[in-house]
């Protein structure tokens, strides 16, 4: 099978052949299925899935137009990128995140780190609601949504229109001193706020970006429904998101 790729992948280099391309193009469409399928999760209930699948394909297309196979990076590392940076960047042309949801956002990040600093542990869907004037309802829905919107505004995604640099994927052996003390950094940041985590909100964080678990799978593991997965995961990547500050883009390049 590996051959028979490389094979592909020469003749596709020798001769720019849209048959061979269409070739690649199916060969790896699953990849584009897989991307698509991590961020649903995350806005599934506002983009249909077969949208994100087309946005998809147009970025496993660029990334084989685009990949340069001497830079030792492997296709499916730089293809992932192009294809989730081109859905990300179709699904902030459909400006879908309201403004109220927005200041919502805002104001449940800051309730929520006041209140953990105050009581000096994580604080309750009541006493967010209490603080925000909300209902719990609303609170969950908020966080819910606020994760989705992340996904979307984060500054320092993977922009679809930059190239990809060699730096931005290869193995920590190429790094800087700097940046490989900043990856343990981040790392060790990570397994703290992992381990500040519920016992739920653990088995959630682990199935899903670690055992790459969908959000169905997880709820028959668990044995809850889909709706509880996902406000299990919505509140545990909020907290996540709260402890790596400026590193929290790592949580959806998963």
């Amino acid at each position: 099978m590996a051959e028979n790729m490389q094979n592909l992948w020469q003749a596709y280099r020798n001769t720019k052949e849209p048959a061979v391309k269409e070739k690649l193009i199916l060969e790896y469409a699953p990849l584009v299925k897989l991307v698509a399928g991590r961020i649903s999760i995350h806005i599934g209930q506002y983009v249909d899935f077969e949208d994100l699948i087309s946005y998809g394909i147009f970025g496993l297309i660029d990334a084989i137009d685009k990949f340069d196979p001497y830079k030792g990076v492997k296709f499916e590392t730089y293809a992932s990128l192009r294809i989730r940076g081109e859905i990300i960047d179709n699904i902030r042309k459909l400006d879908w995140v309201p403004r109220t949801l927005r200041q919502k956002s805002k104001q449940l990040d800051k309730y929520y780190s006041y209140l953990e600093s105050e009581l000096g542990r994580e604080p309750t869907y009541e006493e967010l609601a209490e603080k925000m004037q909300i209902s719990v309802d609303e609170v969950k829905e908020v966080m819910q949504k606020s994760v989705a919107s992340s996904l979307i505004s984060l500054d320092d995604y993977v922009d679809p229109n930059k190239d990809v640099t060699v730096a931005d994927i290869v193995e920590t052996k190429a790094d800087t001193p700097d940046l490989s003390y900043e990856k343990k950094e981040v790392k060790a940041m990570l397994v703290d706020a992992i381990n500040q985590l519920t016992e739920k909100e653990k088995k959630v964080v682990t199935l899903y970006y670690f055992e790459e678990l969908t959000l169905k799978e997880i709820s028959k593991v668990m044995e809850v429904s889909e709706s509880r997965i996902s406000q299990i995961h919505s509140k545990a990547v909020v907290k996540l998101q709260n402890k790596l500050g400026k590193y929290k883009s790592i949580l959806f390049l998963n």
